[in-house]
């Protein structure tokens, strides 16, 4: 029988829950307000697969440039392009950089 290539295929390690980490994420980061220019980190959060984005950008660091309704449009670089992701805030965490 043929592989499935859905668009979640291979996703079982990225999008697991540990237990202890089940259920909702904490307030602060539901309350958690981005403005345009912010930077952000994509983590997809499988409880909401709804809007999640695909699982080759878990991880990637980007940039909001538009807000669109609850959704935000963050602007990435894979390789040489520039890729538009358009995402809720339940899968961004704001980027710390190093040293602050």
């Amino acid at each position: 029988m043929r592989h499935s290539h859905g668009y979640r295929s291979r996703g079982r390690k990225i999008f697991r829950i540990t237990p202890r980490l089940r259920g909702y994420r904490g307030l602060s980061r539901l309350m958690q307000e981005y403005n345009i220019g912010d930077t952000v980190v994509i983590d997809v959060n499988p409880t909401f697969i709804e809007t999640a984005p695909h699982r080759r950008y878990q991880g990637k660091v980007g940039k909001i440039i538009e807000r669109r309704g609850r959704a935000y449009v963050i602007e990435i670089r894979v390789g040489n392009k520039i890729k538009k992701i358009i995402t809720t805030s339940e899968h961004i965490i704001p980027f710390k950089q190093a040293g602050s």
